[in-house]
């Protein structure tokens, strides 16, 4: 790769578009002080200085493409509460579109509620609903996003799968249905419920445990060719053009068909060095940038290996942070560039 081509292709994720399908949630922090226990029980007393809301789960995968420079449609259902005010009054803070967002008087809108005494997480507390959407809110949901697919010029369809019901079988299968239709390549960051309900997909991003767990695989998983023993089965079943696995540490393993889709190629691509510091959010910055890579042009190869400098460079941030793209293209061009 060039300089000229790593900033042209930068440049181009500014014209496109990505929905966003998925779980969202907010993440609620109280941070305080603590200075003696409770005479009720042996508990420490927060004195709460400060709150702090989020958007969470598939929203974060929507920060991330906004970040890049694309356009980012997020569709979900959140409850007819507070929460969900709060979610979507946020997410519309940072200029990302909620036209998709589905209010459902069925839910609670899933909060994690995170609290900090003397800078020390003391407690977690879920508020949350994970059975599967009911008949209404999924046509509700379906309908949205089939509304905004045949109006709205997409690049690409993201799936960012928490498996707290707002994905579905029918769901995924209804989408699948109108975006092949359509001609809009999708991509999936899958958990376990529907790991085995994304045939004909795009691109498919597992890491490393969710590829175990779904595929019911018993491999060892410092094999990397047993491990591209089981991604090639899975390819061949569902009938996937290319999985991108995160191997951690190790950096990713994409796999692709060729086009007479006879032979299954495999390339790893190891990790850049880093001062790793907090691995969360790193999956919904590959996938964001997997799905732009993509619908700019890139080649599997090219696509993955942008996508794992992306994912190590967000582990160097402490907390879920969107990736810096001026930071981004920086390191893209000092590491890709031969």
């Amino acid at each position: 790769m060039t300089q000229e081509f790593i900033e042209e292709l930068f440049e181009s994720f500014n014209s496109k578009k990505v929905v966003i399908i998925g779980d969202v949630m907010v993440d609620a922090y109280l941070f305080g002080s603590v200075d003696r226990i409770s005479p009720e029980a042996p508990v420490p007393v927060v004195n709460v200085k400060s709150r702090d809301n989020r958007p969470g789960g598939a929203a974060n995968v929507a920060l991330n493409v906004k970040a890049l420079g694309a356009e980012a449609i997020l569709c979900s259902v959140v409850g007819k509460d507070p929460k969900g005010k709060e979610f979507v009054a946020a997410m519309e803070a940072e200029g990302i579109s909620t036209k998709g967002i589905v209010e459902s008087e069925n839910r609670v809108t899933t909060t994690k509620f995170r609290i900090f005494g003397n800078k020390i997480q003391m407690l977690r507390v879920d508020e949350e609903t994970t059975k599967s959407l009911n008949k209404e809110d999924c046509e509700n949901l379906y309908n949205t996003i089939e509304y905004i697919l045949e109006n709205e010029d997409i690049d690409a369809v993201i799936f960012e799968d928490y498996d707290k019901g707002v994905v579905s079988k029918e769901l995924i299968e209804k989408v699948i249905f109108k975006t092949q239709i359509l001609d809009i390549p999708v991509m999936v960051d899958p958990k376990k419920d529907n790991f085995q309900f994304y045939d004909k997909t795009t691109i498919f991003k597992p890491n490393l445990k969710e590829l175990v767990e779904g595929t019911h695989a018993e491999v060892d998983v410092k094999n990397i060719n047993e491990l591209q023993q089981v991604v090639e089965q899975f390819i061949r079943k569902h009938q996937i053009e290319i999985v991108v696995t995160t191997l951690s540490e190790r950096g990713v393993m994409v796999s692709w068909q060729d086009e007479d889709e006879y032979s299954i190629n495999h390339q790893h691509i190891p990790a850049h060095i880093r001062n790793i510091a907090d691995v969360s959010g790193a999956g919904d910055t590959v996938v964001s940038v997997l799905a732009l890579c993509h619908a700019s042009g890139l080649n599997p190869v090219q696509t993955a290996s942008i996508a794992n400098i992306a994912g190590g460079l967000v582990c160097e941030e402490v907390g879920v942070v969107p990736i810096n793209k001026e930071k981004f293209l920086k390191e893209a061009k000092k590491l890709l560039i031969g």
